[in-house]
């Protein structure tokens, strides 16, 4: 029998990798990082760039996965 922390991890690590893929192939289409929203202030020798709504997005997607995934 598999320690639950182990399974945890490595559950935590296919997610991961497939966000990443995602990420990589999946963000010139869909847009990630740069959604309606997120803060971004750029001064003279200054930038400051806050995804917000793109965190809540990730966030919302998670937490349903996980649950799904406890059940």
């Amino acid at each position: 029998m598999m320690h639950p922390i182990a399974k945890s991890l490595i559950i935590l690590g296919v997610i991961f990798i497939f966000a990443g893929l995602f990420w990589h192939f999946g963000g010139k289409y869909i847009g990630l990082g740069r959604l309606p929203g997120d803060v971004q202030v750029e001064k003279e020798g200054f930038r400051f760039y806050f995804p917000i709504v793109t965190c809540l997005i990730i966030s919302v997607v998670l937490s349903l996965v996980l649950s799904f995934i406890k059940k």
